[in-house]
């Protein structure tokens, strides 16, 4: 696959998994994100993301759990709701967020929680109000 190819192919990709609205407007415009936008789609999605080794549904879970251990919330919930569309399971995306608990430490599995209930209610409409922590 060639350059151009391999940016068709994740810019494919990185519409199906995070939609068209994100896509066209993350940094959209702005011309020295343009280098950055170019290694994302080319590289990450173009490359990464169709390669045929692990399916979408595990490589979500795989950011997923990177994500939490990093604790990027901006970034996972993004990937939360493409995880969703991939068809991981609200049960699943939590036992990661557990995992990471353990691994990373209780403020990121925490927070991961967060994210991935309010996610989730977005998308399936059935908001739910959270109780604070303890």
């Amino acid at each position: 696959m060639d350059t151009d190819d391999r940016y068709r192919a994740g810019d494919r990709a990185r519409r199906e998994v995070l939609g068209d609205e994100y896509v066209n407007n993350m940094l959209r415009g702005w011309s020295p994100a343009a280098p950055l936008l170019e290694l994302i789609t080319e590289y990450s999605w173009g490359y990464l993301w169709n390669r045929d080794a692990v399916d979408r549904r595990a490589r979500s879970l795989i950011t997923v759990a990177l994500l939490v251990a990093l604790n990027r919330p901006r970034e996972l919930e993004l990937h939360v709701g493409g995880a969703l569309r991939n068809g991981c399971t609200v049960e699943e995306l939590a036992e990661v967020a557990l995992q990471g608990a353990v691994y990373a430490g209780i403020p990121s599995g925490i927070d991961a929680m967060h994210v991935i209930r309010r996610v989730a209610d977005e998308m399936h409409g059935s908001a739910q109000q959270e109780p604070t922590d303890g």
